[in-house]
């Protein structure tokens, strides 16, 4: 079962242009060299006072002036995370060459999305309301924490009066914001979307509550370590990255780069449990599946997979396990890393991260590591990509995403033919 799209005759959907913002770098150019370089973003928590958590590793954006990026007023009157989708917004539409203009802004939408939105400003006017008062908070709080926020914000700046949304499925937030706004496309509602995430949950509160489900790793070096077989967790990350998204016609009316094709996107729920995904890993299989079916590719067709791969015991192994059910046999040639060893977890916008990777992938011919894998583990008994990227044909990346409550999010990212 494919994803159920609007009108007989589809558009097809490209890329045009990408914005990054993380732990590895502040462009997509910094970010893709870090990551073939396998260079870890994970150190001291620098952002607020950590001496109470038992472990005191996050991945943060370094060296952020968001001066550099943003006028004075809008730093103060914004929420981090939003400081993050607009700058990753803007280098994205700046490397896209697209001219927005009276006659085109009522065609263009935004979906950068978030699963939490503004965890810091949440947390900063919880505390001072409780200390100083109501009459203390910001009049800017309601603006900062709302998760469509960072939407609304790239579309008043750049005055886009199309849809302007968000979606909130926890970690799989900005894989369904791509995928939707997708729909958006193929459909003809719009000709252009601004699609991605955007998240800054590296706080007290953000990491405390995933420490007390025992789901953040307690190593402070060599960590996070996806698939290997001495993972104890997920490390959080920070950052944004937003993608140009375009109807093929569009793209090539006005001379666009092409840099991809999305040709598919899937989603499914394991109904299960609200943490724990499917041990058996049949919910987010059928993601994978209907997400081949929506790109009209058969699992032999897949050259990457960009894996979930938190680095959490129950997830990488329900993952390898999805693998082998959607994909069969070829699930064992086919190389799988996870990103997020490198960049920590970006929470809701860590899909949009890596989509930029399967671009990249694409692009160059090479496949990011799994870092920090020390120690094969039976369960995950596939070819993760250990330490080193790989330079390797890629035509078809397979971008996986799932997030608390079950939610199974799939997309598909090919070389584009014309």
């Amino acid at each position: 079962m494919g994803v159920i799209c609007v009108g007989a005759f589809m558009k097809r959907v490209v890329i045009t242009g990408m914005g990054a913002i993380s732990s590895l770098g502040h462009s997509v150019a910094e970010n893709w060299q870090a990551a073939l370089n396998g260079r870890s973003g994970a150190g001291p928590i620098t952002l607020f006072d950590d001496s109470a958590l038992p472990n005191k590793v996050a991945a943060e954006v370094k060296n952020l002036d968001p001066t550099q990026y943003l006028d004075r007023r809008e730093v103060r009157r914004l929420d981090r995370y939003q400081w993050l989708a607009l700058i990753a917004a803007q280098e994205a539409l700046t490397k896209s060459g697209l001219e927005i203009s009276d006659s085109n802004r009522t065609r263009i939408g935004v979906a950068v999305c978030s699963g939490v939105g503004g965890l810091r400003a949440i947390e900063d006017e919880t505390i001072k309301l409780y200390n100083e008062g109501p009459r203390r908070l910001s009049p800017f709080a309601i603006p900062q924490i709302m998760t469509n926020g960072a939407s609304s914000h790239i579309s008043i700046k750049y005055g886009l009066q199309g849809p302007s949304f968000c979606v909130t499925s926890a970690c799989a937030s900005a894989s369904d914001g791509i995928g939707v706004a997708s729909q958006f496309i193929r459909s003809g509602i719009v000709d252009v979307m601004i699609a991605g995430g955007a998240e800054s949950g590296i706080t007290l509160f953000g990491i405390s509550a995933f420490q007390q489900i025992g789901a953040y790793s307690q190593k402070t070096t060599q960590t996070p370590s996806p698939f290997s077989r001495d993972r104890d967790g997920l490390i959080m990350g920070e950052g944004s990255a937003v993608l140009v998204l375009e109807s093929l016609d569009h793209a090539r009316l006005r001379g666009a780069t092409i840099l991809a094709e999305l040709s598919g996107y899937g989603i499914s729920a394991d109904a299960f449990h609200i943490t724990a995904p499917s041990e058996d890993g049949s919910g987010s299989a059928i993601a994978i599946n209907r997400a081949l079916t929506d790109a009209h590719l058969n699992p032999e067709d897949i050259d990457y997979v960009n894996a979930h791969g938190t680095g959490t015991l129950l997830n990488d192994a329900a993952e390898t396990k999805s693998l082998k059910q959607a994909l069969g046999q070829a699930a064992y040639s086919i190389p799988i890393s996870s990103t997020k060893s490198m960049t920590g977890h970006l929470m809701g916008a860590s899909a949009a991260l890596e989509a930029v990777f399967a671009v990249k992938a694409i692009e160059d011919n090479a496949v990011p590591p799994t870092i920090n894998y020390n120690e094969p583990d039976p369960e995950c008994d596939l070819d993760y990509v250990p330490n080193t990227a790989r330079e390797y044909p890629v035509r078809q990346v397979l971008s996986n995403s799932f997030g608390f409550g079950g939610h199974n999010s799939a997309l598909i990212f090919s070389n584009f033919e014309g």
